[in-house]
Order: C-alpha cells, then structure tokens, then sequence
C-alpha cells in the first residue's frame, strides 16, 4: 500500500502493528485486530491474553471476520486514491489437508501431495501451520521422513524436511513429537550422509542438509537427557564431515555448531567429537576468519573439548591452534574471550609442557596476557590471566620477550 498523506481513521488501525488494517478480525474480547498481526500475537509469540484489554484470549478461540469494517477501509482507500487493501486469504481447510496427508501413502501422488503442503507450510500464515499440524501432518512426515531412511529413498525427502521444519514451532506438541520419535536422529544423521550417494544433485543434497541440521538443532536444544546420551559415533563423523566439507550455509554451520555444543555436556559425546577429528576441523573453520556468532559456537566447542586429555592432544597437534585462540582474544566478543581464557587455561594446567609453553611466548600469548589488564574487560578475566602468568612465570621471567617488571606486577 502506498504512502498516505491524508489522516488515517484511528478504528482503521490495527492496535498491534499500527498499520491500516488488511483483513480486520474480532477477538472474544470484542477488539479488532488485523489477522496476521493477532495470528502472530497468539501462535508465534505463543500469548494468551488480548493485547489492548489484558483478559485471557486461548489460541482456540475464534477470530471472526468483520467484514463492514474491511469494506468501510477499501472504500475509504478508493476515496484517497491509495491502493485497494488486497483480498485476504481463504483460511486452510482441515478437510483438504487430511486428504494431502492421505496421498503422501499413495506413491503416484505421493510428491504432489509434499510440494502443495510444502507451499502451504513455508506461508506465513501461523494459523494454517496450526491447521496443518492439527490434521496430523506432523506425524505423517516424520513416517515419512523414517520411511525414506529405511528405504534409502531420495523421492520426496527435500519437500518432507522443509515441511517439518516450517511447522517445528507451531505447537509445543509438535516440538514433543519431533524429540519423542526414536527413530529421527537416526533417520537425520543418515541424511548427512547422503553425499556419499551417487547420482544425485548437489544442490539438492545441500538443502536437504541445510533442513536436517535445523532440525537436529531443535531436537537437541529440547531433547532430554536420554536422547543425547545415545548419540551414536556416525552421528558426530558426520557433524564433522559437513563442517569440513563446507557445502551448507551459515545457517547450515552454526546449526551444526549448535548440535555439538548441546551435545558436549556428557563425557562420552565429546570423546566421540575428537575421535571424529572434531577440534581439527574447528580450528580450520575458525582460521576462516567467520562471523562473530560461529566464533563464539566454536570456541565454546574447543573449550569442552579441551577438558580431555584427547582433546587437549588434538588441540596442540594443529600447528595454529594456540596462536589462533590468542588472536581472538579481545578481538571478538565477551563471549569469545571467556572460552578463549578458558581453553588457555585449560592448555597450561594440564598439558603446560615447557615446549607448549615457549610457543605461548613465541606466538604472543602471555604478551596478550598482560594486555587483558591494561583494556576495560571483565575482572574474573584479568583474575584467570593473572593465575596463568602466577603459574607459569618461573618459565616466562628470563625470556627477552618479556619485561621482567611486568611479569612481577602482574604475577603476584
């Protein structure tokens, strides 16, 4: 709709977006609200009381059309010269996504039937998602989705998991659903795999990565305890290999992140994270200089893993792992400088050999050290870089690269 420079009726307005109102819808509670705004209101934000009045308003409750006002704002535009208020959309019909559910059984319909609920999940349209997943779509993807894994069946499978991702957040059933299935991990980790297929397009297998990843990550942000436990090696081999490879998204990446860092708490997965070659691939990700958001995934990963003795291992057996960590600090982010001091940390007390420590010096590492307390940070960061350089300056004090006087101020 065009710019209007004439006085809007202040009854045209929608009291949540402050815009003419599209398609005027009346609550219980008697207020008229636009449709996508209140929708939104209800099952994005997932409220439950009116926003004017504060009374109680359920997301079943029913939003009835009003139409006299929606005629009153169109030809109220007409008048102004503006552009007509576009029709609304028809609400989704629960009986014409039962019979779509069906057809996804039968094979010679079976594609059709994803690509149209495809199309219907991917609207914004938060009451139609709600529709969906009340007839039982999401149940009948995730079927779906294990039948594929089962089968090693391709057909079908980019339209199912862009299906269950747009609708993951449209009821806490949903959500409930998608982490109860036992057979989900499995059946995502398997589709990690698909590269390993032949004959099929690589931009295809990417946006089916890109889907499973995202939904790994709300499975694991929500997942019980039993669940992470039994993660499985393949699952991490192929966390890795993806991060490796590089074929998906900055989206698809810090999803991946987000996977292993849900999954680091136990001791047994972050075992199974070094064994894959986890810290490794990490420290090449990092050296590509990501945004500050994947830093802060990644270094909260290395830290975790550092906490091993294998980890630990793997983390010095890469020629730039210490002097990348050291660059990073107070170059990214709180965050990023809290790992950074603790991976550091970590490094000294338990694997502070005197050749581990001397590459500390040759890198810029303690010099760093001595930075920490000269910039505006957090004091429990100048406390841990003064325990580092307490520790260790019986190694440090007769190196030339280090002033004796500083080493004293701050090392004791």
């Amino acid at each position: 709709m065009e710019d209007i420079d004439v006085e809007v009726p202040e009854f045209f307005i929608c009291p949540i977006s402050l815009q003419i109102m599209k398609d005027p819808v009346i609550a219980i509670t008697g207020i008229t609200y636009d449709r996508e705004s209140i929708e939104h209101w209800l099952f994005k934000g997932q409220n439950t009381t009116c926003p004017v009045t504060k009374q109680p308003l359920p997301t079943e409750s029913d939003l009835i059309p009003n139409h006299t006002l929606r005629r009153l704002i169109q030809a109220w535009c007409i008048q102004n010269g503006t552009d007509p208020i576009p029709n609304p959309k028809p609400l989704l019909n629960k009986c014409y996504v039962l019979n779509l559910i069906r057809d996804l059984w039968l094979p010679k319909l079976q594609l059709q039937a994803l690509r149209k609920l495809e199309v219907l999940a991917v609207d914004q349209n938060e009451r139609n998602r709600k529709c969906m997943v009340e007839a039982g779509l999401t149940k009948a993807v995730l079927s779906l989705i294990v039948t594929c894994y089962r089968k090693a069946q391709i057909t079908g499978l980019q339209e199912a998991l862009s299906i269950l991702y747009h609708v993951r957040n449209s009821t806490p059933q949903t959500k409930l659903l998608l982490i109860q299935n036992d057979q989900i991990v499995d059946s995502l980790t398997w589709v990690l795999g698909l590269p390993d297929i032949d004959n099929i397009n690589d931009d295809h297998v990417t946006s089916i990565k890109i889907h499973a990843l995202l939904l790994l990550k709300t499975i694991t942000e929500k997942a019980n305890t039993k669940v992470l436990q039994r993660l499985k090696p393949e699952f991490f081999d192929r966390i890795v290999r993806v991060i490796k490879q590089g074929m998906v998204s900055q989206q698809g990446i810090n999803a991946a992140l987000n996977v292993m860092l849900e999954a680091c708490p136990w001791g047994r997965n972050r075992m199974m994270m070094v064994e894959a070659g986890a810290i490794f691939e990490l420290i090449e990700l990092e050296m590509g200089a990501p945004e500050k958001r994947t830093t802060e995934l990644i270094f909260g990963i290395l830290f975790h893993l550092c906490s091993c003795a294998d980890g630990r291992a793997q983390f010095l057996s890469h020629a730039g792992g210490i002097a990348l960590v050291t660059k990073r600090i107070l170059k990214v982010s709180p965050a990023a400088d809290d790992r950074a001091m603790l991976i550091i940390s970590l490094i000294c007390r338990f694997s502070g050999t005197n050749m581990v420590l001397q590459e500390m010096l040759k890198v810029g590492t303690v010099a760093k050290l001595f930075m920490v307390f000269q910039v505006d940070c957090a004091s429990y960061l100048k406390d841990k870089a003064k325990e580092i350089l307490r520790t260790h300056s019986h190694v440090w004090k007769d190196s030339p690269c280090i002033e004796r006087a500083l080493l004293t101020r701050y090392a004791t």
